[in-house]
């Protein structure tokens, strides 16, 4: 109706076993690879935050959105952190969502199609889930090389910032704004284990990535890993340093 204005959906993120991070921000640990997923609603609009190892991590996650939201409620948009197979290969099951990755990120999702597809079946993923789901990859529409603000309605807007090269050469964080401010890392942050610098990563740049990281979240964030539990400012200064001092940068 003209003039009247959506407004924002109460979710009751215990309800299907979600964690909640603030009233309209939440997220998953996945099981298998203890990948976070995020959601974040606005009025009218949900922006999932990554989407799982597999279309049927992804229909998991379409059908725990319509228990949050409602029968008819949908995805949106989608921000993928960086094109590692635990994080990407459920994007299939979403259709007709805007989709967000950091700039060149269509490269690796094209191209690099085989050595995804490869890199999940070495993790176990069988090779049936993997082949179906690299089959229909989903490459952004959307590249995102500096920051970019998204709007969910009713003056929420979220910010997507890309700070690789570090963990990939295509890392983007998302913050949302709030009290605190909820900032999901991707896997520039690890809680649940060392932070994995693969053959894609950027070990001298990680650190400086995370001063970024710090400086656009500030001291009183909500830092969310890409695995593991919810960390603050103080953790994420204690995996710079480990960085910093394993790539040997001065």
């Amino acid at each position: 109706m003209e003039g009247h204005a959506e407004v924002r959906t109460v979710v009751d993120w215990k309800a299907v076993g979600w964690e909640e991070l603030t009233p309209g921000a939440g997220r998953i640990r996945l099981p298998g690879w203890d990948a976070t997923a995020g959601l974040v609603v606005g009025a009218g609009a949900a922006l999932l935050i990554d989407t799982g190892s597999s279309l049927r991590e992804g229909a998991r996650l379409r059908a725990d959105v319509r228990r949050l939201l409602g029968a008819h409620a949908r995805v949106t948009h989608i921000v993928l952190t960086h094109p590692h197979f635990d994080h990407v290969l459920g994007t299939a099951a979403f259709a007709g969502v805007e989709t967000y990755g950091a700039v060149g990120i269509d490269t690796v999702l094209t191209r690099g199609r085989d050595a995804l597809y490869e890199d999940a079946v070495r993790h176990g993923l069988p090779p049936d889930e993997a082949a179906g789901a690299t089959d229909v990859l989903v490459v952004p529409r959307h590249r995102v090389s500096g920051e970019w603000t998204l709007d969910l309605g009713e003056g929420l807007q979220v910010l997507i910032a890309n700070l690789g090269p570090a963990h990939t050469a295509h890392d983007l964080v998302v913050l949302v704004p709030g009290n605190p401010v909820t900032v999901f890392c991707g896997d520039l942050v690890e809680e649940s284990g060392e932070p994995q610098a693969g053959p894609d990563a950027a070990p001298g740049h990680w650190p400086a990535a995370l001063d970024r990281l710090l400086a656009l979240g500030g001291e009183d964030a909500l830092y969310v890993p890409g695995h593991g539990s919810v960390v603050n400012a103080a953790f994420v200064r204690a995996q710079r340093a480990t960085l910093l001092a394993r790539s040997g940068v001065s």
